[in-house]
């Protein structure tokens, strides 16, 4: 379904981007953003899957800045791979990068984007929200999210955490309730990454519940 574009950030950086059409006129533009994984297969699967529901959804290759073309498993090396990276991130550069994506998807399709993401995604898709122009932002167990709690959203956002999540302390996420309380929080007897199926992790009754609630709220801010 999807097929690559080059992007090019603000800063002049060309990056690589995973795009999925709708088989119709979009009804709005997506920004799918990535794990620390890259825009792996899982990725781009949930960037078709919004795209069957009439987004036209744009995964932006984040890591290209770091190295190009990473597309990781979650286990053994691929995992090792993926933590070396993760202290390579900058997260400005990375809000540049999806800033890209958004402007891509207004172009392409003139009508409103909004943004999704996942983990690392998860907190930028929360900057999206308090930083860009966006109609809609969606994160899923969204790590270090209490670092920028402090920020004010411009656009409706809904966050999903797993009750049982190791890597996100709770106290991050109250942070950001007890700041913007207006934030729909929604906490799921699962794990990180429960959305992921390729992950151990996987929760397919969380994932299920967490995926319609944010179809019906992206439909409902962009649709």
């Amino acid at each position: 379904m999807g097929d690559y574009v080059t992007l090019s950030a603000e800063d002049g950086h060309k990056l690589t981007a995973y795009v999925a059409r709708p088989e119709g006129k979009p009804k709005a533009g997506l920004v799918v953003v990535q794990e620390i994984f890259g825009v792996n297969a899982h990725i781009r699967s949930v960037a078709d899957g919004y795209a069957k529901d009439g987004f036209l959804a744009v995964a932006p290759a984040l890591f290209d800045r770091i190295q190009p073309g990473v597309d990781l498993g979650y286990e053994g090396a691929d995992l090792q791979a993926a933590m070396r990276l993760v202290p390579l991130i900058d997260m400005e550069k990375s809000l540049a990068d999806v800033a890209a994506a958004v402007e891509f998807a207004a172009c392409a399709t003139g009508k409103k984007v909004g943004v999704i993401g996942y983990c690392l995604g998860g907190t930028l898709a929360w900057l999206a929200a308090t930083r860009l122009r966006t109609a809609a932002a969606v994160g899923y167990y969204a790590g270090r999210i209490g670092n920028y709690a402090g920020e004010t959203p411009a656009a409706p956002v809904m966050l999903h955490f797993g009750k049982q999540d190791t890597h996100i302390p709770a106290e991050d996420v109250e942070k950001v309730h007890a700041a913007h309380p207006e934030v729909q929080i929604f906490w799921y007897d699962a794990g990180h990454g429960f959305n992921c199926n390729p992950r151990p992790s996987y929760n397919a009754e969380a994932a299920a519940q967490a995926r319609e609630r944010s179809l019906s709220f992206l439909n409902k801010h962009m649709g």
